[in-house]
């Protein structure tokens, strides 16, 4: 897709969600180890506005990082009130403007013993070359903050959902570790789905279940509750994404219930067997069976093989179509097979 009609998509897909600091928190402790001495690039995140960038800046000595750059798409919809905008351009609002800051360290300024957001602000409006405005419109795609991508060493943000497929499509072909949110459906897209298969992709920590909570502009009609002033909208198909090792995903399921053709039925339209939760899984069946898309967040490599899709009406290389079994159509699956 060009850049032009990225810039489009997003404009027309009202998918301008900001994640709340508490769930990046409990998302992000788990992978500690892997922020020391690298590069991460929140690259659609306002410095002003995003939770990750904030908790990046706070925690910056804590995680050892080598630097953190944050990118924003022309501003944001939301208007940050933690860290004011401090510079102004002539006859322009600054939630237009698309800028960058790139931080190498943050010290105590204010000598209060602790690194707080007040130290971040002073960073910001005192320290040369740490925040500069953008030539471009910001998007992830635009030359810039390509260059600034081939750079980093690990990609964490919220990109738009609508521009989910690009947004992963960019970080694969740029070989970038990435810690980002995706809606759940994103797990059958043809893109995503290739990876799954390759072990290039695996779902978070967080329980893929749960669903999660974001800061929306003041323009949404549709809203959970209010938080601070700010509507805050729930998000029950949404998941963190992440091709660093996950703990789970190393852990084998326990598997105690024995085939019979009585209870794992196989589809009128593939030789595979239904099963109707990842905890019914055969111990003894060798040969494929459909289990439902929430076993990729069960999903070890190790112990399974994943063969394909049926999770929706087209059929291709890795789809074959919406399962039937005795002529009734069921709910998507994914196909696998047993390793060990």
């Amino acid at each position: 897709m060009a850049r032009k009609d990225l810039a489009q998509a997003k404009d027309a897909k009202k998918d301008e969600f900001y994640t709340k600091l508490d769930d990046i928190a409990k998302e992000l402790k788990n992978y500690r180890p892997y922020f020391k001495d690298k590069v991460v690039f929140c690259n659609c995140d306002d410095p002003y506005e995003s939770n990750f960038f904030k908790y990046f800046a706070l925690n910056f000595n804590a995680l050892g990082l080598k630097k953190l750059i944050a990118t924003c798409y022309n501003g944001s919809p939301i208007a940050g009130d933690e860290l004011p905008l401090i510079f102004e351009i002539e006859e322009s609002e600054p939630k237009k403007i698309a800028y960058k800051v790139e931080i190498t360290e943050v010290h105590d300024y204010n000598n209060d013993g602790a690194i707080n957001l007040a130290d971040v602000q002073y960073l910001i409006q005192n320290e040369k070359n740490v925040l500069s405005i953008l030539k471009g419109n910001g998007s992830f795609d635009s030359p810039e903050s390509i260059e600034l991508l081939k750079e980093a060493d690990i990609v964490v943000t919220n990109p738009p959902f609508s521009l989910f497929r690009e947004f992963l499509s960019l970080l694969d072909k740029h070989g970038k570790q990435f810690i980002i949110i995706g809606n759940t459906n994103a797990l059958t897209y043809k893109e995503t789905f290739k990876m799954f298969q390759e072990d290039k992709i695996r779902t978070g920590y967080t329980n893929f279940n749960v669903g999660m909570f974001f800061q929306v502009p003041d323009t949404y009609e549709k809203f959970h509750h209010i938080e601070n002033g700010r509507k805050v909208a729930r998000v029950s198909t949404s998941c963190w994404f992440t091709n660093l090792p996950v703990a789970k995903h190393n852990e084998d399921l326990i598997l105690y219930k024995h085939y019979t053709p009585e209870e794992y039925p196989t589809y009128d339209n593939y030789d595979a067997i239904n099963v109707n939760t990842y905890t019914d899984i055969p111990c003894d069946y060798d040969g494929v069976m459909g289990v439902p898309v929430t076993f990729l967040d069960k999903f070890n490599p190790e112990q399974f093989e994943i063969v394909g899709a049926m999770t929706t009406t087209k059929v291709d290389e890795y789809n074959y179509g919406y399962p039937y079994v005795n002529g009734v159509k069921i709910y998507a699956r994914i196909l696998i097979k047993r390793k060990k």
